[in-house]
């Protein structure tokens, strides 16, 4: 800290020294370049702010309430804030620059990217902010921000963009795929969810992370904050929007960054990397084309593909004459299992109890998101399977339609449930399914020990 007023002391003698030197023409010359920066600024806040909302989400069964920020996006009431600050929320509110209070409808979050939008009601057209192209921001440029930290409203901050494509690896419990924007301008906890602007007061990105020094206590921080890239959140929110939900695809490895690529470090049995012909030790040197350096960016592009769809994976291979040897390989991608991207799994129901499967409804999304559907399939979608369950054994694979049971079609989950009810002393059931390997009749051996 005295380093940092020192700098600053510095900084203010040499400016002063500067001006006294100087005629009073190029004085006057210096602070209109001043004020033309302080009017941006000003400009900037007055014209953001009132698009940015404060977010109060409350579990009322649980007497808690998280506090945050966010913006209007689109004119009918649509807002972009952080995952983070809604989950679990019973009740959510925003409040307007006017000092509104409205209800706010959650339309999807994504746990992974920690982007979430709400929607309000209301005959009037709100006020917006445009996303930029955060793959044109560059380091150095101003940013600023707005939120509400402490429950102070609309709180602006300003500094620069200190860094691009950072990787927070340490303490996070729920953002994995990370490409983030770092900024010194100031951020708090209760700015999350808010605009990270450039000086054409489009937005650059959401804040959603700081880092704070170590042994330090809470309210501390080491002058780092972390933004997700607008592009994505364009992406990722306009799927919500669409949808309601997010489904991230998956390969089913562990790995670890190597000096030529991602070295794989095991290969789960009957995942998508292990029927796509991936080999523990490989090094993975491109994924559709693109080469990767790092595990988390692997990770976004793998979470991005299209569940059903092949990648084009190019690998560095250990030959029997301990030669290394580039080979190309097409793997179908699967969908991320429930629990990996951090969202609670469906315990109570027959389908979970009695063959370990946790199931949902089939939605339009579905028939977009995965390539093995076609629009006259009914049925329900698996997703996620319990190891070692009757279902994992039968190697019934996430992401898998079943639409027959005993011959009998299924066209929802209510109708599976109550199907189930009357088949717990069978001994063994016939699924028929549709999944990234075709369709299957498969077995089901049930077994009376299992939960």
């Amino acid at each position: 800290m005295l380093k940092n007023i020192s700098s600053y002391c510095i900084l203010f003698f040499l400016f002063i020294s500067f001006c006294s030197c100087s005629s009073r023409s190029e004085q006057t010359s210096n602070l209109e370049l001043l004020g033309a920066i302080e009017k941006a600024f000003v400009d900037i806040a007055e014209k953001s702010k009132p698009a940015i909302v404060g977010v109060l989400a409350r579990n009322i069964s649980k007497e808690q309430a998280k506090q945050g920020s966010g913006f209007f996006f689109k004119k009918d009431g649509y807002i972009l804030t952080n995952n983070h600050n809604i989950i679990d929320a019973e009740q959510i509110k925003v409040k307007l620059l006017n000092g509104k209070s409205l209800d706010a409808k959650l339309i999807g979050g994504d746990v992974i990217t920690d982007i979430a939008i709400l929607k309000v009601s209301g005959k009037e057209q709100f006020p917006t902010l445009q996303l930029a192209d955060s793959d044109k921001v560059k380091v150095g440029q101003f940013a600023i921000a707005i939120g509400n930290p402490f429950n102070l409203e609309y709180t602006v901050t300003t500094g620069i963009v200190s860094g691009k494509s950072r990787l927070i690896l340490g303490g996070l419990r729920v953002v994995r795929h990370q490409n983030f924007i770092q900024t010194d301008t100031w951020i708090h906890s209760g700015s999350s969810g808010g605009p990270l602007l450039n000086i054409h007061g489009e937005v650059i990105g959401i804040n959603s992370l700081i880092q704070k020094s170590e042994n330090t206590p809470a309210p501390v921080r080491a002058g780092a904050g972390f933004a997700i890239p607008s592009n994505l959140v364009r992406t990722i929110g306009n799927e919500l929007i669409a949808n309601g939900k997010i489904i991230h695809g998956y390969l089913g490895i562990a790995m670890q960054e190597a000096s030529e690529g991602i070295l794989i470090t095991r290969i789960g049995p009957d995942t998508p990397a292990d029927h796509g012909g991936l080999k523990r030790f490989d090094i993975i040197l491109e994924y559709n084309g693109k080469k990767v350096n790092t595990s988390p960016e692997l990770q976004m592009l793998v979470a991005q593909s299209q569940v059903g769809k092949e990648s084009i994976i190019k690998v560095l291979r250990m030959t029997e004459k301990r030669t290394m040897q580039e080979r190309t390989l097409k793997v179908t991608i699967g969908e991320m299992p429930r629990e990996m991207a951090g969202l609670p799994i469906e315990d109570n129901s027959i389908s979970w109890k009695m063959l370990g499967l946790s199931v949902r409804k089939l939605d339009k999304q579905d028939f977009q998101r995965y390539t093995y559907l076609s629009d006259k399939d009914r049925g329900v979608i698996v997703e996620s399977v319990k190891e070692n369950a009757p279902g994992f054994k039968a190697r019934i694979p996430g992401g898998a339609l079943i639409y027959a049971i005993n011959g009998k079609q299924i066209y929802d989950v209510q109708a599976l449930e109550a199907l189930l009810q009357t088949l717990q002393d069978a001994t063994e059931l016939i699924i028929d399914i549709k999944s990234n390997y075709g369709e299957e009749k498969l077995t089901i051996k049930l077994d009376k020990k299992s939960p």
